[in-house]
């Protein structure tokens, strides 16, 4: 476990810091994943840049009223934390019995949890082109599985749905009053997005702001769904400003993440005058000077349903106005 700490405290540090090379591993569509097992046959993957670190199981201190699957609260470095067991919040009935031997410290969405899983393998690069969605098959685990990638042997790797963990466990972020857009303009946003709960939320705060929307459930499917409407646009001699204001973009995403897909259009000419903002739950600065250096207009946060509607309002009036 220490030289498994040591490594990822290298690997981190060296990306981390050297954004050249952080930027160009997200530029050429590809990602790092720390490969667990949660005691099954399973291999679990999880994005090196949500863990903060990798330690034994500490102790843990019970407190009441928890939701399932949370064993209890940690103090960390000051800081109290919850734990969550992975087995159990993904009803993993053949896990072994026991918490696991391993925690790793997550950070996602301005949120810090302790996972806790029954032993840390190793880090691995892969190609975002070769992580394809999962079938789909709802109920048990595949309901907590955001994407599938093999590694060499063949075996199959079932990366995580942060997102999806934290909803079932903690409840869904809640989108509150948020003021709808002014005057008798029609706005439009493309979005695109993995989780099937960060879909959920954008389309709830544009609802509220009163903007049309269409969306893609990766890269891959937005760069095709795009380029067809700004052909189909350049056939009707319209502009596709005419269809679509803002273009919003995951990071992280099976077969192209989002820092490609900016790439792709901005690297367009159809597509100029059209801001492409980044909604990510890698909130590091790293992760912004990425996004910056493949060209996106803003970045925010997940997810901060505020945040998310104050950048995209002023430029959706923007892209009325120009």
């Amino acid at each position: 476990m220490s030289n498994l700490a040591s490594l990822m405290t290298q690997a981190q540090a060296s990306l981390m810091e050297n954004v050249d090379a952080r930027t160009k591993l997200a530029g050429s569509n590809r990602m790092e994943i720390l490969l667990f097992s949660l005691g099954t046959n399973e291999t679990f993957g999880i994005n090196v840049f949500k863990v903060r670190e990798v330690s034994k199981t500490p102790a843990i201190t019970k407190s009441p009223h928890m939701p399932d699957g949370v064993e209890g609260l940690i103090s960390l470095r000051g800081n109290v934390i919850p734990v969550v067991s992975l087995a159990r919040v993904m009803h993993l009935a053949d896990a072994p019995p026991g918490r696991g031997g391993s925690m790793m410290v997550t950070e996602y969405s301005k949120r810090t949890l302790g996972f806790l899983v029954h032993d840390v393998d190793r880090i691995i690069r892969v190609e975002w082109d070769k992580v394809r969605a999962p079938e789909s098959v709802t109920g048990g685990m595949h309901a907590y599985i955001t994407a599938i990638t093999e590694l060499d042997n063949g075996k199959l790797v079932s990366i995580v749905d942060v997102e999806q963990i934290m909803a079932n466990t903690f409840g869904e972020a809640l989108v509150g009053q948020i003021e709808k857009m002014g005057g008798d303009e029609e706005y439009n946003l493309f979005f695109v997005d993995d989780s099937a709960v960060a879909r959920k939320k954008i389309a709830e705060v544009l609802e509220k702001l009163g903007v049309k929307h269409k969306h893609a459930q990766n890269g891959m499917e937005a760069w095709t769904r795009l380029s067809g409407m700004a052909a189909h646009a350049q056939q009707t001699g319209r502009s596709l400003r005419d269809e679509v204001n803002v273009i919003l973009v995951d990071a992280e995403m099976p077969e192209m993440d989002g820092y490609v897909l900016t790439k792709n259009i901005k690297s367009d000419s159809r597509f100029n005058g059209i801001p492409v903002v980044m909604h990510s739950s890698l909130s590091s600065e790293a992760n912004r000077s990425m996004g910056k250096a493949v060209g996106v207009d803003a970045y925010v946060a997940k997810f901060d349903a505020e945040a998310l509607a104050d950048t995209l309002r002023p430029l959706l009036l923007k892209s009325q106005r120009d």
